[in-house]
């Protein structure tokens, strides 16, 4: 496993629902980037028009990417083990299943990030708020378009390897263990909403404990319906109600 197996990639949909679809996508494999707007299936919703200023005009007389040469160039990659890097991985990958594009190893920058942040000291994870927050340098890569963004993607990537490689053997090893990362929940660390927004998740256990289990059975209560699968609090919230589990 080397650094050539890394896939970075960044997709632009046309929401963010479950019948959401690609519209754009864009990746870089060894030093080679692609890039590509679709025709989706379904029309583009006016939120997502407004993060990524791409409209149903603008696509209309592109081809799918059903029959796209980008489709058989990403399940070639994939197929042949090689490891998708995007930030909210989670996401992407499931944007590229429902085309039938399957992904076995992901790796996820945007819980590499707040795996590494132990403290809880970065506000936001989000793509372009670390890459303003860590300053990194990047060019030519306007927010929330698909090139830009994986320009940003791989010097984050780059930034939070190079701080692993310090602390670990060899290359692989750092891969392994963003790997492992990625395949886990995150421990959150602190509230970024709500009337504990900014205090520790583990101070407010101490001392709300019926906020940590109400806001857990409303998390479990939006995947049971449907609504939303946030994973991330799930696991926090059961785990923090549950010390024995931070052992």
């Amino acid at each position: 496993m080397e650094k050539t197996n890394l896939v970075f990639l960044d997709t632009e949909t046309t929401g963010t629902g479950a019948d959401s679809r690609l519209c754009q996508v864009a990746y870089k494999f060894n030093g080679t980037e692609s890039e590509s707007l679709f025709k989706p299936p379904v029309p583009i919703e006016i939120e997502a028009m407004a993060v990524a200023h791409i409209t149903n005009k603008m696509v209309a007389d592109k081809a799918p990417f059903a029959d796209s040469q980008m489709k058989k160039e990403l399940q070639s990659l994939f197929a042949a083990d090689n490891i998708l890097v995007a930030h909210n991985a989670a996401f992407d990958a499931e944007m590229l299943r429902r085309e039938q594009v399957e992904v076995k190893k992901i790796i996820d920058t945007y819980k590499v990030a707040q795996d590494l942040d132990a403290d809880g000291e970065i506000p936001k994870y989000n793509l372009q708020y670390l890459r303003y927050y860590l300053d990194l340098e990047v060019e030519n890569a306007p927010a929330h378009d698909a090139l830009g963004d994986v320009r940003v993607l791989e010097r984050l990537f780059e930034y939070y390897f190079q701080r692993m490689l310090a602390e670990s053997e060899s290359e692989e090893a750092v891969l392994l263990k963003m790997l492992d990362i990625s395949a886990k929940p995150i421990l959150i660390k602190k509230f970024n909403f709500g009337k504990y927004n900014g205090e520790k998740v583990g101070e407010v256990a101490k001392k709300d404990a019926g906020y940590l289990n109400w806001l857990l059975n409303q998390k479990i209560m939006a995947r049971e319906q449907g609504i939303e699968n946030d994973e991330n609090w799930i696991y926090t919230l059961d785990t923090y109600l549950n010390p024995g589990k931070l052992l």
